[in-house]
């Protein structure tokens, strides 16, 4: 008898995907069957060699998503849509000799970030977090710190006020999480990246946004608006998670208690052990396969969309002999995907400062922290796609305020 597609949702995803991603390995081999919201059937690569046949062969498993055998199925309120995305003009969704133009203009605009003006600024904006917090003698790391963290400082490299970071969280998370606020959320944030633009286009300034304006090869209003969409929602919630999920792991091991007390090393090996065994970025959507084809035992049909398991392949048996050994200084993982369209490294850059200066803070500024409750009590948000906490309660001794406002 074939075992039954298993969907993509659940309380399994958020408490124990691990587990679940090993029974799937178990039933179903390296590529299993899955269904999305509403019965739809996609492919979820879980096997390491699999995905990286899927990711480095842009052609045969293509990033456009015109080519998807479902959409006749696919309803226009559909809540994964933003996701997915259908008729979207980013950089997520463009192929070939224009999608390595845009991936280009947008490195541009990100490597010419300074990386110790950056790592100030997030020092200043994680030390006004933390002010808000440092007297109480408790707080929830999540949802008063790491949530707002990587947007305000992404919001100012391009070029929003301050003022407007809350409203940019609340619409990114709709949009990401894929629920029934998906759609509103994307709109909201649509609608503000157009402002900005508008405004920058008058106005030029020193910031990413005026940047890819300044860039030569053509680009519409439309597809930068889109690029700088990706951009952010790619920016701001992995990084949140990667420092919430990083501190949940220092709080909770005994081999990172060292970086309570200061340590700066064992903070690298915190974050490094997260992306390969509790990665923010979990399963990502997706590659559309352009003629049939086999991949790990599976017949897969022209238009099929395949899912990413990122995690799934992080942990896959076969190329992790050993998975209870520490992951030290391996890189090899796929939390920034592979291939042409993985995370531009001056991304990777900027999310790394952003997260290892915001648990450099908390653990400078907030002494003897520890959980607020057991450890078993902590919950993950209902996403098929990212893996963050919802809270993170935490316990210490009440410190004065450093003042001063961020710049």
């Amino acid at each position: 008898m074939t075992p039954a597609p298993v969907p993509l949702s659940g309380p399994r995803f958020q408490a124990e995907p691990a587990v679940l991603y090993r029974e799937m390995r178990r039933e179903h081999g390296a590529v299993a069957p899955v269904l999305l919201d509403a019965g739809i059937p996609a492919w979820l690569v879980l096997g390491y060699r699999e995905l990286h046949q899927v990711t480095s062969d842009p052609v045969l498993f293509s990033r456009d998503s015109g080519l998807w055998n479902r959409w006749d199925d696919i309803p226009d309120d559909w809540p994964l849509l933003p996701v997915i995305g259908r008729g979207q003009s980013s950089i997520l969704h463009t192929v070939g000799a224009r999608h390595r133009e845009r991936a280009a203009m947008v490195s541009a605009a990100l490597e010419t970030v300074d990386p110790y003006e950056l790592r100030a600024h997030a020092e200043r904006v994680a030390d006004e977090l933390i002010d808000t917090v440092c007297g109480d003698g408790s707080a929830d790391l999540v949802t008063q710190y790491a949530m707002l963290l990587p947007v305000r400082v992404l919001a100012r490299l391009y070029g929003f006020s301050e003022q407007q970071g809350p409203e940019l969280v609340t619409a990114l998370n709709d949009m990401i999480d894929g629920r029934e606020r998906a759609i509103e959320g994307q709109r909201l944030l649509a609608a503000s990246m157009a402002r900005l633009l508008a405004e920058r286009k008058k106005e030029p300034a020193d910031d990413v946004v005026s940047r890819m304006l300044a860039d030569e090869n053509g680009f519409t209003d439309e597809e930068i608006v889109q690029d700088l969409m990706v951009m952010l929602a790619a920016g701001h919630q992995p990084t949140t998670d990667w420092i919430g999920n990083s501190l949940r792991l220092m709080l909770t091991d005994d081999r990172f208690a060292a970086s309570l007390f200061g340590g700066r090393n064992s903070i690298a090996e915190a974050m490094n052990e997260v992306l390969w065994e509790d990665s923010p970025t979990q399963n990502v959507a997706g590659r559309w396969a352009s003629r049939d084809i086999h991949l790990g035992g599976r017949h897969i049909r022209a238009g099929d969309l395949l899912l990413l398991g990122l995690q799934g392949a992080n942990s896959d048996p076969q190329v992790r002999t050993d998975g209870s050994a520490l992951t030290g200084g391996n890189n090899a993982h796929f939390s920034f995907g592979h291939g042409e369209h993985r995370c531009p490294w001056p991304a990777q850059e900027l999310a790394e400062v952003i997260a290892r200066t915001g648990i450099e803070v908390v653990l400078d500024r907030l002494p003897d922290i520890d959980l607020a409750v057991p450890e078993a009590e902590l919950t993950r948000r209902s996403s098929p796609w990212l893996r963050g906490l919802t809270a993170l309660p935490v316990a210490f001794t009440p410190t004065p305020a450093v003042g001063g406002p961020s710049a």
